[in-house]
């Protein structure tokens, strides 16, 4: 019990969420005069190591998050976003209807461009400089985002909704606690 307790510790979120990528990338930066085109050695093996983690930790990530925010956008669906508002909210005005799916699409694309340039700047870019991009930049362009989003919210909605982070955090943990009460009953 005490170990789920520690996993839920803001402390190591923002440790996982803050300080490992920029461990990643400062390794990144400190192996950048290791070429791969170099002998097989500790050095490059572990240069890969860390480039590969990161790739393939961010790619995941930003693969699910369009999936699952572009999938929702197919007719007959109704959009994450727009769900996730009805929960904390209830009925949606029509504008508010409008509204969430646009924003779904917003965060769609989000997700697509984090993407795309990743894989760009990996295939085209100095590794140091693709490292940067998703190891420094990533977080500070979710939170801009989600920034931004908050900002056109405020100030174009007629009657926009307000709620706090942690109200978000509680509608979000909420959607799994039904699945989860499934699977632990005997």
């Amino acid at each position: 019990m005490q170990g789920i307790a520690a996993a839920r510790s803001p402390l190591l979120a923002v440790l996982a969420l803050g300080v490992l990528p920029v461990l990643f990338h400062l390794t990144i930066v400190e192996t950048s005069h290791i070429h791969f085109t170099t002998a097989l050695s500790f050095g490059v093996l572990f240069k890969f190591g860390f480039v590969t983690i990161s790739a393939l930790t961010h790619w995941a990530i930003y693969c699910g998050l369009l999936l699952t925010f572009a999938l929702t956008l197919r007719r007959g669906h109704e959009p994450l976003i727009t769900a996730m508002a009805r929960r904390m909210h209830g009925d949606l005005s029509n504008e508010l209807l409008l509204y969430t799916r646009r924003v779904t699409i917003v965060w769609s694309c989000f997700f697509a461009v984090q993407l795309t340039m990743s894989i760009t700047l990996f295939c085209f870019a100095p590794l140091v400089v693709w490292s940067f991009f998703v190891n420094i930049l990533d977080l500070p362009l979710v939170v801009a985002m989600f920034s931004a989003e908050y900002a056109f919210r405020i100030r174009y909605l007629q009657n926009p909704p307000r709620h706090s982070l942690s109200a978000i955090l509680n509608m979000v943990t909420e959607l799994r606690k039904p699945h989860a009460a499934a699977v632990v009953s005997p």
